[in-house]
């Protein structure tokens, strides 16, 4: 089966150069950075690095209240991120870490990986969330470099494909030093895969930084003192189209109504801006420069980074990827600031932290516009923040953070 995987790595790896074309286009890859996907480095590594490893944004914003902690231990002196996308890339830029540079993931050939190893020797290696990468994987068993998957999370449509090569899987999994996952059904597929140390601490995604700055954003601010505010958060097409007929609905009772959507990718922009068009509501751009309008009705984020900012300012907050077949996105973050959190019925990727949440009485699920319109216009009602369920989920995030440094300790020191 490695076999197998190499020569189909290794045909991805041949045809790469019209993918990171593509891409390039579309403006998804750095036009100066791509090169480190095939090992080509401009910063100088000296020192041995504890190497943390994640797909995108939501994997690298929920290892960061941990990178604060390493930052500030004497045992660490260097820490490498990777990830494979240019907006985990930004994201990343926005903090102020001394320690810690970020550099994108290279492509899983077996010749790359090792050359990644050898240029960064990092101490251990530890994988967020579900990034199982063989050749790598392997390789770092071959130089004895410990391997730990963290905050991990196996969905069952993960699981089954992993079970189709279930001989392979075996080897594969059994080279984790150690697995910390994030729910106790990741913990039944990874035994059942072959893994062996497996703990269950919770989801790093509870967590928060001790120095958390939110963005301010003022100029809403003084148009959103006197209007009725609410937040749609990493929506997917078509479900801006299903917002704006709840927004229509409402604003026949809230005159004032400010309804403010933040696409799970900002490069959907141009596409949202054509749905609000043809809808005919008036819009703007966070990135715009012209003065708001009092008449204005949806409020579009187009940049990363600024979600905190925007929960800070409503009252609840519907999450995108849950009217399509998505499997839902991760609602802590809303919750965290305390928000009323609605969501559509697909949302098997969280379905142990929506639950969690039900049972606070703080989610809610909706099938339609007149649904998602009647809990909006109930949450408006009530007027206030749900700051109880907030200290709950931070004292939760604080028990986690601890377990998990805790455990990497062992293996950083």
């Amino acid at each position: 089966m490695i076999l197998f995987y190499r020569i189909l790595i290794n045909i991805i790896f041949f045809l790469s150069p019209i993918i990171i074309l593509i891409r390039l286009l579309k403006k998804k890859e750095d036009k100066k950075r791509f090169k480190e996907k095939f090992c080509f480095y401009n910063k100088p590594n000296n020192n041995q690095v504890i190497w943390f490893h994640g797909a995108s944004v939501g994997e690298l914003l929920s290892i960061m209240p941990l990178i604060e902690k390493f930052e500030n231990s004497k045992d660490v002196k260097k820490i490498l991120i990777t990830s494979n996308t240019l907006s985990s890339a930004k994201i990343l830029s926005q903090f102020n870490f001394k320690k810690t540079i970020h550099q994108f993931f290279p492509i899983d050939t077996n010749y790359h990986s090792k050359k990644f190893l050898d240029y960064w020797k990092p101490k251990v290696a530890i994988f967020i969330d579900s990034e199982i990468w063989p050749n790598m994987i392997f390789n770092l068993k071959k130089k004895s470099i410990p391997s730990i998957l963290i905050n991990g999370r196996i969905t069952k449509k993960t699981f089954k494909k992993w079970f189709l090569v279930k001989n392979f899987s075996k080897k594969l999994f059994k080279e984790f030093n150690l697995c910390l996952v994030a729910n106790n059904e990741t913990k039944k597929f990874l035994k059942t895969l072959g893994a062996k140390k497996i703990r269950f601490l919770g989801n790093l995604k509870f967590t928060q930084l001790e120095n958390e700055k939110i963005l301010d954003i003022n100029r809403l601010k003084k148009i959103s003192k006197k209007r009725k505010i609410w937040c749609s958060v990493s929506t997917h097409y078509p479900e801006e189209v299903f917002l704006i007929k709840t927004h229509k609905l409402l604003k026949k009772k809230y005159p004032n109504l400010l309804t403010i959507i933040i696409p799970r990718h900002v490069e959907r922009t141009n596409e949202i801006v054509e749905i609000l068009k043809k809808e005919k509501v008036k819009f703007y751009l966070d990135s715009s420069k012209k003065k708001i309008s009092k008449n204005l009705e949806i409020y579009v984020v187009d940049a990363y980074g600024k979600t905190k900012s925007f929960f800070n300012i409503s009252k609840v907050s519907f999450i995108g990827g849950s009217i399509i077949k998505h499997g839902g996105q991760n609602p802590i973050e809303a919750a965290k600031q305390g928000c009323k959190i609605i969501s559509g019925p697909f949302i098997w990727n969280f379905k142990e932290i929506y639950q969690f949440l039900k049972n606070k009485r703080v989610a809610e699920i909706i099938n339609s516009p007149n649904q998602l319109a009647k809990i909006v216009d109930n949450s408006f009602k009530e007027n206030k923040k749900m700051n109880q369920i907030g200290k709950k989920i931070k004292s939760i995030g604080d028990d986690i953070l601890k377990s998990t440094e805790k455990e990497l300790a062992t293996f950083i020191k």
